[in-house]
């Protein structure tokens, strides 16, 4: 289940790596700025622009929710070799850059959330119908 979703995942990283380095080189920054929140979004918009169009099994789109679940504890690893009060004393980019992409994030999620409604989910029938119909006790337990 898991290595289904791994070749999108992989190409998805690697235009969200090879996009942060050209904003990086726009800003004047020598690092790659905000290139796994652009991976990230680029995993989620080829996810839904796949399910659209039938291209997205079961099995990969459990492997996609898999990798997109560890979205957040490889940001905190990343996050934690950062040297964030190094990157606010260079300048006024790094503060620009991280509520650009806090904002991005927001606007697309918005964006995502409005435009891909979906069905509504179908009612759920009970698992098990009691044989025995249980009976209340009486007031002294037995």
């Amino acid at each position: 289940m898991i290595i289904y979703g791994v070749a999108l995942l992989a190409i998805c990283t690697l235009a969200g790596v090879i996009l942060g380095d050209m904003l990086g080189v726009l800003l004047g920054v020598k690092s790659n700025v905000g290139g796994v929140g652009i991976a990230m979004i680029l995993l989620i918009c080829a996810r839904l622009w796949m399910q659209k169009h039938g291209g997205m099994t079961k099995d990969c789109e459990m492997g996609v929710g898999f990798w997109g679940a560890l979205y957040i504890p490889v940001v905190v690893a990343m996050a934690a070799q950062q040297n964030v009060v190094t990157a606010l004393k260079g300048g006024p980019v790094a503060v620009l850059a991280a509520v650009g992409s806090v904002v991005l994030c927001a606007c697309t999620i918005a964006v995502i959330s409005r435009t891909n409604r979906g069905e509504p989910l179908p009612k759920e029938e009970p698992l098990l119908t009691p044989v025995i119909k249980p009976e209340i006790a009486p007031a002294g337990g037995r």
